[in-house]
């Protein structure tokens, strides 16, 4: 999609719970845009409407938290739109589920990583996500095998935003995994940075452990790519507490912040909670529509 001619025929097609995002993105990419329609039937079944009029090459637009309910929608939007003429579809999914199960540890697990990436293949010519749960493979193209399959970071995002918002920032790793994005995220702007070593006691539990550095009056950045507990965060910050920094603040790619994590973070003393808006939440400050729509111009 090079040429304004290829736009022209280009159409993004957004979903009603993730329609802000979708129309930036559309305006990023000046094309036209569209919010199908959903009923949701009183048994749970859902009836999804699309535009009457098709293009040859369709963007669906829509992230993946809570899964289990909007897997079945995108697949009938995506048939839907393959049946209406479409030549070529694209999905951008700004976070993409069920890529954490790579291996069956015990006899029995289903690898959902395979299973989901098999089915969106399946109805997909390309699909793009953001910082993807990768852990035993490389490429995004061996989960989801489709001609292209493009697994972006938006550290440069991330790093324009703590620039502008934080003064002598210290950016922290919780984790050993966090430090492919806390490096990248300073070499930005040359900006200091550790990374913190965890111990995984349970799913719910962690131990995390801060490098020696002068925290004293620093404002201090924890950065992830994902939170959902948000206890290996939590216990970073807990950890800092006796370093006295001047501030404490997260920014993460991916704001999952299931139960009382938000609650917990706060009483830890963290000033600021930003995120990317990969999932509509409220604490999203850095808008993705530009970096998503660099890799269709």
């Amino acid at each position: 999609m090079n040429t304004r001619s290829n736009q022209s025929q280009t159409m993004v097609i957004g979903f009603p719970a993730y329609e802000i995002q979708a129309r930036q993105f559309a305006e990023a990419l000046d094309v036209p845009y569209h919010t199908l329609t959903i009923h949701h039937f009183p048994d749970g079944e859902s009836k999804v409407q699309l535009p009457e009029l098709m293009v040859e090459q369709v963007i669906l637009f829509y992230s993946l938290d809570r899964p289990n309910e909007k897997l079945i929608e995108l697949i009938l939007a995506a048939s839907g739109v393959r049946d209406m003429g479409a030549k070529h579809i694209s999905l951008v999914a700004p976070y993409l589920c069920y890529m954490r199960q790579d291996k069956a540890f015990h006899k029995g697990e289903v690898i959902s990583q395979q299973v989901i990436g098999t089915l969106l293949a399946g109805y997909f010519d390309k699909v793009l996500t953001v910082d993807a749960h990768l852990h035993r493979i490389h490429k995004l193209s061996e989960a989801i095998p489709v001609p292209q399959a493009i697994n972006i970071t938006v550290t440069d995002a991330m790093a324009h935003f703590i620039e502008q918002h934080i003064e002598h920032p210290y950016l922290l790793g919780p984790d050993g995994e966090s430090e492919q994005w806390v490096a990248d995220i300073a070499t930005h702007y040359q900006m200091d940075y550790g990374v913190a070593s965890k111990q995984r006691l349970g799913d719910r539990e962690v131990k995390v452990t801060v490098p020696e550095a002068p925290y004293q009056g620093r404002n201090i950045v924890l950065v992830d790519d994902v939170a959902s507990t948000g206890k290996t965060l939590l216990e970073a910050a807990r950890s800092l507490a006796d370093y006295q920094p001047a501030s404490i603040s997260v920014l993460v790619t991916h704001a999952l912040f299931v139960e009382n994590s938000m609650t917990q973070l706060k009483q830890a003393g963290i000033t600021n909670i930003w995120s990317c808006d990969s999932i509509t939440h409220s604490t999203n400050t850095v808008k993705l529509a530009r970096s998503l729509a660099r890799h269709f111009n």
